[in-house]
């Protein structure tokens, strides 16, 4: 298992949802809900690298919306093109499938006694939370890193 922290980050159209996990890569954690930045506005890239940077990130680790059937939607490609925004920064930036996480978030808040009116500041933190923690586990699990480093020819491509 590779040391050192990763930020996790859900894309959304309204919102992006960043989490980290700690240095020995074991949990994640909330940070913060990046409000998106209107078209031709570098705003919200430029937090997310601040957040990089204030943590010592070595990763991030940006969840691919895919389809129930592994297909690419219009959320994919939104999700695709903001990871994309992100490569050639510091720190590498992979794309790791995320699957059922704002649903598996909800759940997990109404769970916990969040109304859906309270669920909304913090729904794209805990969706953060749920790519980057499935990420980390994933690796432990099998020694390789999660899904697809982007600027390389590693892993399948973007759908």
């Amino acid at each position: 298992m590779r040391e050192g922290v990763r930020l996790g980050v859900d894309v959304g159209r309204a919102r992006i949802g960043v989490a980290r996990c700690d240095p020995s890569a074991m949990l994640a954690v909330p940070v913060e809900t990046v409000p998106r930045a209107p078209e031709g506005s570098d705003a919200d890239i430029r937090r997310i690298l601040e957040l990089a940077e204030e943590f010592g990130a070595v990763e991030l680790v940006v969840g691919h919306p895919l389809s129930l059937s592994g297909h690419a939607t219009p959320s994919t490609d939104d999700a695709v093109a903001f990871a994309g925004r992100l490569v050639g920064a510091a720190v590498p930036v992979r794309l790791v499938d995320e699957r059922m996480s704002t649903v598996s978030a909800q759940q997990a808040l109404r769970a916990s006694g969040k109304r859906a009116k309270q669920q909304r500041s913090i729904i794209d933190q805990a969706a953060a939370v749920i790519i980057l923690q499935h990420a980390i586990d994933a690796e432990r699990a099998s020694g390789k890193p999660p899904g697809q480093l982007l600027g390389t020819d590693e892993g399948p491509p973007p759908l």
